[in-house]
């Protein structure tokens, strides 16, 4: 591991676990790096309220847009 990922914090979706040090799931697999163990464990719940706020963010979003069938 490089001294720039000591101290950091994955969240393996393949697993659904946190996971740190030299021996972890590929880049493909992985949601991170956070700065604790607890902040990767909160990873899913993460993404999903970022998702969120971008669905509802009116700067990405037209409501006139004939292409998008939520609209």
């Amino acid at each position: 591991m490089s001294d720039s990922e000591h101290g950091k914090y994955w969240f393996c979706v393949k697993h659904h676990r946190v996971e740190s040090g030299p021996d972890i799931c590929p880049p493909i697999d992985r949601l991170g790096p956070y700065k604790t163990e607890e902040e990767a464990s909160r990873a899913l719940e993460t993404a999903q309220q970022r998702n969120e706020d971008w669905d509802n963010d009116p700067n990405w979003n037209d409501p006139d847009d004939p292409a998008d069938p939520d609209a």
